[in-house]
């Protein structure tokens, strides 16, 4: 019955079939990118201290560690005649439209920082169905294929993300226009395109790619499955008992590259600003000039992504997604290290074509190694246990960074990402010793 029953529920997909059903995740990660390119530019702005940035950026790590398990295991439960993760991605991409156009109004940063703490509650809610959503309509000889569009779509994305406030520059607003709070124009402007963004895209995916009907027999199983808190609760500690040992083996790997890429993402702007002025003070014209500079490297990792993403397709196809992964984090551990070291700006972006690489194997190739390992009805609980092992990095360098910065780092910022670059070479050496197993 297992062998028949995929083939029956999940016909193959065309290239561009499965490029439409993830449409969607263009406008999940358009969020995160502006979350990525401007949380700690915002909260520079609005007078938080460089060791406390990491305190500011809780919100991610602790709503997924709770949302993510809960939301997963849930949508494996759910049957409405609108399937069973549709209702949740586009309710959290409803709740994440409406944070993002006020975000860039915060008066304080407690305001800003407890937007963030809904919006990221309202991405994990979108995405985790949505990665199990992948897994649910895809054959499994395309689930590669599927993970890497998603990653194609980040990088399209992120790009987008990263470089709209230059783009607005560039279109002729003022950088140093900013709104009674301090916070530039610009930014404003970006947010409001992706709360449009957010919404309709996923909109426009679960309007054409509807979720594949579920047999009588398996929604019987589901109506007569508990669905009480306690049950789901029961139901995640008893995917972690019976956790596939690819899953844990790819959790120490994932330890040490979400730990480098939250470095990254928190750090770089004051990185560039002291490599390319000698300074981290927010409300500098350097200062100003770095956030803008860092968006458009961040615009053009995420565009060699998205294009590596594509590439990676066929590659994956012939020789898997593991040897993919680890030459492309070698790749952008390398790049990390030489970043502080450069003081020109042009030179800066070099760099970026190894990060580059290695987002795009990131948010791609951990997926599909995963997902032929895990039991069908169970896709979503996993996945969302599989992105705790995001989170838990995340929580990880959030509190350790502070008590290090100074002594450790020198509180020097240029030195954590120099840490980054360290964490994605260990990742590397950590993913050879990765068993893939396909179930069945």
């Amino acid at each position: 019955m297992d062998g028949k029953a995929p083939a029956i529920r999940k016909p193959r997909l065309t290239f561009w079939q499965i490029l439409n059903m993830n449409v969607g995740f263009f406008g999940i990660q358009f969020s995160f990118g502006l979350q990525q390119s401007n949380m700690s530019p915002i909260y520079k702005y609005l007078g938080a201290h460089d060791a406390s940035l990491p305190y500011l950026w809780l919100a991610g790590p602790i709503t997924g560690l709770i949302v993510q398990p809960l939301i997963g295991a849930m949508s494996d439960r759910t049957v409405t005649r609108f399937g069973r993760r549709t209702p949740y991605f586009l309710i959290g991409a409803l709740i994440c439209s409406m944070c993002l156009l006020a975000m860039p109004l915060s008066p304080a940063l407690w305001i800003a920082a407890s937007l963030l703490w809904i919006l990221d509650a309202a991405n994990n809610i979108t995405m985790e169905p949505y990665r199990a959503f992948v897994g649910d309509r895809l054959d499994a000889s395309q689930h590669a294929v599927g993970y890497l569009a998603q990653s194609a779509f980040t990088g399209l994305s992120q790009t987008l993300a990263y470089l709209t406030p230059s783009i607005l520059v560039g279109l002729g607003m003022q950088a140093s226009a900013t709104n009674s709070h301090g916070i530039p124009d610009v930014v404003l402007i970006a947010f409001i395109i992706g709360a449009i963004c957010s919404i309709t895209s996923v909109a426009w995916s679960a309007w054409t790619t509807p979720e594949l009907p579920l047999s009588e027999q398996e929604r019987e199983r589901m109506r007569h499955a508990p669905h009480s808190p306690g049950a789901t609760l029961a139901e995640i500690v008893d995917a972690i008992r019976d956790m596939p040992a690819t899953m844990r083996q790819l959790a120490l790997m994932m330890l040490f590259q979400w730990y480098a890429m939250f470095c990254y993402w928190e750090y770089i702007t004051l990185s560039i600003t002291r490599s390319l002025y000698g300074t981290t003070v927010s409300g500098s014209p350097a200062f100003t000039q770095s956030a803008l500079i860092s968006g458009q490297m961040g615009g053009f990792y995420n565009f060699v992504a998205m294009l590596s993403a594509f590439a990676m397709m066929p590659l994956a196809r012939r020789i898997g997604a593991k040897p993919i992964h680890v030459v492309c984090l070698l790749c952008g551990g390398v790049g990390m290290l030489l970043l502080p070291g450069i003081h020109v700006r042009s030179m800066l972006f070099a760099p970026m074509i190894g990060i580059g690489l290695a987002w795009a194997s990131m948010m791609g190739n951990p997926y599909a190694m995963l997902a032929s390992s895990i039991p069908p009805q169970r896709a979503g609980v996993y996945m969302g246990l599989f992105n705790v092992f995001i989170v838990l990095p995340m929580l990880l360098q959030i509190l350790s960074v502070p008590l290090i910065y100074e002594n450790v780092l020198a509180g020097n910022p240029e030195n954590v990402i120099r840490l980054a670059g360290g964490m994605l070479l260990v990742a590397a050496l950590l993913t050879l010793r990765v068993k893939v197993h396909r179930l069945g």
